[in-house]
This record gives structure tokens, C-alpha cells and sequence, in this order.
């Protein structure tokens, strides 16, 4: 069995410093690079960029919107033109890093807010869809499974890899739970771990009500601003070894 393991990175801003990039560069197989916008900077961008080129990971933009104050977790009433002039200002910024150190960028991924009304607005996944498309067709798209951007992603003919989670928990609508909520956070190894493997094996996973809903992905996405990143990280990559889960970016 094989699987992508991603994890958003590079959302330090100036004197802040925000997640561990270093120690969890080895340990995943793709990383989502910030873009300025909910967090990161030019010389975090530039430098999380070489960080990933040397451990050989598939480098992704992460866009969000521009609300670096409520880090991108905050939705914002912008209309099509806005979603899409914003989504290629920042993959563009963080291409013209990857092509000054000789990588390629291989997907982009939206943060926050972006990505989960993104993942119930139609109009809202269409514009994000678009703007990949007209930067460049042959990038990935990474979508919650079973969403409507993975259907806008299919609908403009990119190429979308499904995305679950192994630190959120889910809704029975297949969407995650917001962030407010109560038990929407999964902080224990051993559920985190258990959730990973039934949405591999079993492609299902099971529900903050107890339902089990199906869940086919192609990627696992760690929060790397959870201060247990690493070590569940390491936990997750000791286990897939003993189970023969390989972990590997999608045609990469």
C-alpha cells in the first residue's frame, strides 16, 4: 500500500516562529509552502523552499486568504476575480522562489478558511479550480475527499488528489469538524493513528457521532503548527513502515 503524507509548513512571519519545518521535512512526503498571506514571508518562503528541495520533497503552494491577523481561518465575502487574482499572486510569489532554486512547483493546496468553503461552495471552488488552471494545468490539486473543489479540480480537467486528516475529526457530511467545536482537534497518537489506518485499509472513517462514512484519499495531511507535529509524525511513519505502507508523494 502506498500513501502521500503532507504537512503545511513555512508559516513563521518575521520574529514568529511557527512549527518545526526542519525536523518534519524527513518525515513526509510533500510539503504545502504559505504564501504570505495567512503566514509565512519572502525569506521564510526562500528559505523553507531549499529546505524542502534538499530533503526532495514535492513542493506545494499553500494560498490563503489575506487575513494574516486570523491566519487565513477567518472566511472572507471576495467574489470570483478577487479569489482567483489572489490564488496567483500568491502561487506565482512562491513558483518564482522554487524556480530560483531549480525545483518545480507540483500543487497547490489552499489553507484555512479557503479550503473548507472551498470544500461546500461550489462558485468558491470553481474560482480556486480556475486559478490553478490558468497558472498551469499540470499542477496537482489537493482537495478535502469527496468535496466540491476535488469536483471542480475534475471539472476543469486538473489533476486532484483526495485529502483526509489524521489530527481533525469529521462531521457525517464528510466534512471537518470546525475548529471551535468541541473534540474537533485529535491530539493522541494512538487515534490519530487508528483514523489513518481505517481510511487507508478501509477506506472509511469514523465520526464524531460514531458513524462510519466513506472516505477514499490519496494523501494524509499533518498540521505542522501542531506542537505534537513531530513526534506524531515519527509515530505514523514507525507504524506505516511495520505495516508496509509506503509513503510517497503522488507521481512523484
Amino acid at each position: 500500500m502506498q500513501i502521500d503524507v503532507n504537512c503545511d509548513l513555512g508559516e513563521s512571519y518575521g520574529i514568529y516562529r511557527i512549527g518545526s519545518d526542519e525536523a518534519m521535512m524527513p518525515l513526509v512526503s510533500s510539503v504545502n509552502i504559505a504564501c504570505g498571506f495567512h503566514g509565512g514571508d519572502a525569506d521564510t518562503m526562500a528559505e523553507t523552499v531549499e529546505k524542502a528541495l534538499k530533503h526532495g520533497k514535492a513542493i506545494g503552494a499553500h494560498p490563503g486568504y489575506p487575513d494574516l491577523q486570523g491566519f487565513g481561518r477567518r472566511h472572507m465575502a471576495m467574489t470570483p476575480s478577487e479569489v482567483i487574482n489572489v490564488m496567483i499572486y500568491q502561487i506565482g510569489a512562491l513558483d518564482g522562489f522554487i524556480r530560483a532554486a531549480g525545483g518545480q512547483l507540483h500543487h497547490v493546496k489552499p489553507h484555512g478558511a479557503l479550503y473548507n468553503k472551498g470544500a461546500i461552495d461550489p462558485a468558491l471552488a470553481d474560482a480556486i479550480a480556475s486559478a490553478i488552471k490558468k497558472l498551469n494545468p499540470q499542477l496537482f490539486l489537493y482537495g478535502l475527499a469527496g468535496s466540491e473543489l476535488c469536483k471542480a479540480g475534475q471539472r476543469q480537467g486538473l489533476k486532484v488528489v483526495r485529502e483526509a486528516f489524521v489530527d481533525r475529526t469529521y462531521q457525517e457530511d464528510g466534512t471537518l469538524t470546525p475548529r471551535q467545536q468541541e473534540k474537533a482537534l485529535i491530539h493522541d497518537a494512538d487515534q490519530a493513528l487508528q483514523q489513518a489506518l481505517s481510511i487507508i485499509e478501509k477506506k472509511a472513517v469514523q465520526t464524531t457521532t460514531g458513524t462510519w462514512i466513506s472516505l477514499e484519499a490519496d494523501s494524509l495531511c499533518l498540521h505542522g503548527d501542531n506542537e505534537k507535529a513531530v513526534e506524531l509524525a515519527q509515530y505514523l511513519r514507525k507504524k506505516f513502515s511495520e505495516k508496509n505502507i509506503t509513503i510517497k508523494a503522488p507521481f512523484c
